[in-house]
């Protein structure tokens, strides 16, 4: 395998431990609940939309993405 492979895969993991640690921590309570996701809770049904919050994931990929492209 190639070094980078393995540096990309280490960089991966420390960030996803970073943010269970932030999850466990409940420093992402906001997360979920912005302004702009549908929420509907009926008698019977619980509908959730969380448009916003997937467009903010969505750009963060995108920009971690682009630096990896750019630096590697």
């Amino acid at each position: 395998m190639n070094r980078t492979v393995g540096l990309l895969v280490i960089v991966g993991g420390a960030f996803l431990v970073v943010a269970g640690v932030l999850v466990y921590s409940g420093a992402l309570n906001w997360f979920g609940r912005l302004p702009g996701d549908i929420r509907y809770e009926g008698e019977h049904t619980r509908v959730y939309v969380p448009i916003v919050s997937m467009l903010i994931i969505s750009i963060a990929l995108s920009l971690i993405l682009y630096l990896v492209r750019r630096f590697f």
